[in-house]
């Protein structure tokens, strides 16, 4: 997905929209990339991201949130292809701003949503 289309996307955008797909659709996304999904959320927490770093990412996640979208979600195997395209862009936009305390906070909220035992999948 070219950047340019993430303007389309941003207004689907929330952090409680975000929230609510991750907790419904957790198995089906991947803990590997959700967690990814939450790294990008914290980093638009830090005020020292410019603000054309969180558009960008706020398009990838307003597109994760979308349920119609270039790949339907719910097919199996394929359904978030496209979704983990459109985040792995933002990654490479925001990788700078992705610390330590970033992927700490990442990890807690992926604890908290799939349990402990997600953190042998990261590693693995």
């Amino acid at each position: 997905m070219a950047e340019k289309n993430y303007d389309a996307y941003q207004k689907e955008y929330s952090a409680s929209k975000l929230f609510d797909k991750i907790l419904l659709y957790a198995k089906e996304i991947g803990a590997a990339l959700v967690y990814k999904a939450l790294q990008l959320y914290y980093v638009t927490q830090k005020p020292e991201v410019p603000l054309k770093v969180k558009t960008t990412i706020y398009g990838a996640l307003g597109y994760l949130i979308l349920p119609l979208d270039l790949v339907p979600d719910l097919l199996p195997m394929v359904g978030y292809g496209d979704d983990a395209a459109a985040i792995a862009i933002a990654l490479a936009v925001a990788h700078m701003y992705i610390d330590e305390t970033v992927r700490e906070k990442a990890k807690a909220k992926l604890v908290s949503i799939f349990g402990q035992g997600v953190l042998k999948i990261l590693e693995g």
